[in-house]
């Protein structure tokens, strides 16, 4: 059975080793500032690269991306080689490739806004239940409309329309308020403004591409350059969390397998935990719980165990505990915290070992059979065969460019939900622009067949001089008649 060297008790050497098969139940790699836990998370990659096994490392302080070089064999590492008794010790490098949510030290990753799915990214955004339903209608209206949502100037312009049309889908859907579409967007706000838009785009990451093996069976070593990244914690959790729920989701079930697909090394892992909501932090409880029968081993580093929350903790098998401080109440409940998770070893007390202990020494506590804890032991961890501390830019360079992974290089910004929308807007509004030319044409043709029709009825009770001549003459001879009668009349009574 495939087993990773760790080290050589403190006490005599005595090898300590990690089960391969057992590297899928997870694990812990936990201690203070400066007590070694880099290099234990550099050994345990090294050797699963070297077992074929490929590994995704966030590496926060650029200390890995040196794996891409052979190492120095310098006298500390070389007497600490000989101290643990590790054979045929000599300098190697790994097949590495560089990535980087920012494009600056590595290919970019990215997603769509789309695959994320609207119930990771309301968690994401600590959303409420009823801001979550918003926002999974706006999901439900773009899917129907056949728009495509890849980045976030798609969901933007997406709940723009789902605002302007919210009575009609109101109706349908039920109800969307301009209150929660406001919540949404100053959420995706606040995203953005970590760096949001570098993570949503196309093309996006397929896992696959983290799963590969060199010609001659090593695996490959993903590093994703995370010392930016740390400047923006919620992105950072962001991405973390849905590169879990990415590999949970497409990856089909594995049973017992005599070593991982892939193993998951999620450095600084507090952030994913501090001031977490419950519903993000069951989700990742419920993907550790799961993740393990895809053939997927996640070990979070960080410096104690207080970080993890407990329900997560109970599911991390192989425990690597360095050092801790004890100097204040908090401390000294950490290190009765960290003491407690261990199956304890008759030969020394954990406690005082935990605060103890030398740089490069670790607690060490793996599944043996069965997948059984074992005894803790006190370790000195084995040297890096690879380099410590970070590669040089030219070596990156040539990893990068020769690791096939350049399609990721260049964004692709096709259709989408923001460039149909804006083109119905568009339309909208030149159509709106030819009604109003058409009521406005409409509008003087009425106006002015109105002015004709009243200058003709004025015009018709108008009297040309020639009417008014004759009507005068008229009027004249008829007076003159009638005198005349008149006369007449009176004449013949006077008889």
């Amino acid at each position: 059975m495939a087993e990773i060297f760790v080290g050589g008790t403190s006490q005599d050497s005595t090898p300590v080793t990690m089960n391969l098969k057992y590297a899928n139940r997870h694990g812990l790699v936990a201690g203070a500032t400066g007590t070694g836990k880099t290099v234990t998370l550099q050994i345990l990659t090294e050797q699963l690269s070297e077992q074929g096994v490929p590994v995704f490392v966030s590496d926060v302080k650029g200390d890995l991306s040196g794996m891409c070089q052979n190492g120095a064999m310098q006298d500390f590492l070389v007497k600490r080689a000989n101290l643990v008794k590790l054979p045929d010790y000599g300098p190697k490098k790994l097949p590495v490739t560089f990535w980087d949510l920012f494009g600056d030290q590595g290919h970019p990753l990215r997603t769509t806004i789309e695959d994320m799915g609207p119930l990771l990214l309301s968690q994401v955004l600590e959303l409420n239940d009823t801001q979550e339903g918003v926002l999974t209608i706006a999901y439900r209206v773009a899917q129907e409309q056949n728009m495509p949502l890849l980045d976030l100037k798609d969901l933007r312009a997406l709940l723009i329309h789902v605002g302007e049309e919210r009575q009609i889908i109101s109706r349908e859907y039920g109800q969307v308020s301009n209150a929660s579409i406001g919540s949404i967007q100053r959420s995706l706000l606040t995203l953005e403004s970590q760096g949001g838009e570098k993570f949503f785009g196309e093309p996006g990451l397929t896992v696959q591409d983290f799963m590969r093996t060199t010609y001659d069976g090593k695996g490959f070593v993903n590093v994703l350059a995370a010392d930016k990244l740390m400047q923006t914690p919620r992105l950072y959790a962001t991405f973390l969390l849905w590169l879990l729920t990415e590999l949970f989701d497409t990856m089909p079930e594995a049973g017992d397998m005599d070593k991982p697909k892939l193993v998951f090394f999620f450095d600084e892992a507090h952030l994913l935990f501090n001031s977490a909501p419950k519903p993000l932090l069951e989700k990742v409880e419920q993907i550790v719980k799961l993740i393990r029968s895809k053939g997927v081993g996640v070990f979070f580093v960080t410096q104690s165990p207080d970080d993890i929350p407990e329900a997560v903790l109970s599911q991390l098998g192989n425990k690597f505990q360095h050092a801790l401080r004890a100097f204040t109440p908090k401390g000294q409940k950490a290190v009765r915290v960290a003491a407690q998770t261990f199956r304890a070893n008759t030969t020394f007390d954990v406690e005082e070992a935990l605060t103890n202990m030398g740089v490069g020494e670790a607690l060490v506590s793996t599944l043996e059979k069965k997948g059984v804890p074992g005894v803790v032991q006190q370790t000195m961890i084995r040297p890096p065969f690879s380099n410590l501390g970070p590669c040089e830019p030219t070596n990156r360079k040539a990893a990068m460019n020769n690791d096939g992974m350049s399609k990721y290089d260049t964004l692709v910004d096709r259709e989408s939900a923001y460039e149909m929308l804006k083109k119905r807007r568009v339309e909208k509004e030149k159509q709106a622009a030819e009604n109003a030319k058409l009521i406005a044409a409409e509008e003087e043709r009425a106006a002015k067949e109105k002015e004709k029709t009243k200058t003709k009825k004025k015009s018709s009770r108008r009297q040309s001089v020639g009417e008014a001549f004759t009507k005068t003459v008229v009027r004249t001879i008829g007076s003159t008649v009638a005198r005349e009668i008149g006369k007449i009349i009176l004449k013949a009574l006077r008889r």
